[in-house]
């Protein structure tokens, strides 16, 4: 083979000609495993329970109706998650960021202070980076969310565990089927019936979203409800329209700027 059909790559050689065989000789190979990935994914997506859904927006509620705070956390690309869904709880469910004065969610990813994770997994283990911060800051009525695919990482269980013990709410977004270990360490739980990481990860990330479009839909409920009756009161039946579709225009169109 000619010196001028590779191509170095760092320390390696890379078969160019070979490349571009795989490349442009066997797309139909991408159009089969892109339509069976979507398939899983919308098949594992018709197996979530909408009643788990509610269970959980209904005690984020109540976390932010009574000034607690909700904690996320996990590993790898459920790190990325954590930090992605504590994003949009706490800012993706305002009505007005400019309103200094409206209550707003108490939410924090435990992912994203590298300095303090790696100082703790250092310095006694991996799995002691999330319940090290949670001596720190947890307390009785904050909720805890674990988001684990295989729902058995060792430091995610022992952040559940302390949790507990502290009087805080667990809650897991889980995955393979059964949830793994984890499931017995939380109050309430979302697990997605596949055993493919990716489909696991696309759908936590969608609960997220969900969460954050019925939450963002009920403080404003609440808030027009304590308006005219003084109470903070709110029905199963407001909390299914919003998981059935109520998305609300504020929220869809802050996001249209990013």
């Amino acid at each position: 083979m000619a010196a001028n059909q590779f191509l170095i790559l760092g320390d390696s050689l890379f078969d160019f000609t070979t490349y571009i065989k795989v490349e442009y000789g066997d797309m139909n190979k991408v159009k089969i495993m892109t339509k069976s990935y979507f398939t899983e994914l919308k098949t594992a997506l018709d197996k979530v329970k909408i009643s788990d859904i509610e269970k959980v927006a209904e005690v984020l509620l109540e976390a932010y109706k009574n000034d607690k705070t909700i904690f996320l956390l996990g590993n790898g690309g459920a790190a990325a998650t954590a930090s992605h869904i504590a994003c949009d709880l706490g800012k993706g469910t305002l009505t007005n960021v400019y309103d200094h004065t409206e209550k707003r969610f108490r939410v924090i990813s435990l992912t994203n202070n590298v300095s303090i994770m790696t100082a703790f997994a250092n310095d006694l283990s991996l799995d002691d980076m999330f319940v090290q911060q949670l001596h720190s800051l947890v307390g009785s009525g904050d909720i805890v969310i674990g988001i684990s695919g295989s729902g058995n990482s060792p430091n995610v269980i022992k952040a559940f565990m302390y949790a507990k013990q502290c009087g805080a709410t667990t809650v897991g977004f889980l995955g393979y089927h059964s949830g793994g270990k984890a499931k017995a360490f939380v109050d309430y739980d979302i697990t997605v019936k596949s055993s493919n990481y990716g489909i696991i990860e696309d759908i936590h990330m969608s609960l997220g979203h969900v969460l954050t479009t019925c939450l963002s839909y009920l403080k404003r409920y609440l808030y027009e409800q304590k308006s005219l009756t003084g109470s903070n009161k709110f029905t199963k039946r407001n909390l299914k329209r919003s998981i059935k579709g109520n998305i609300p225009s504020e929220w869809t169109e802050r996001s249209a700027r990013r």
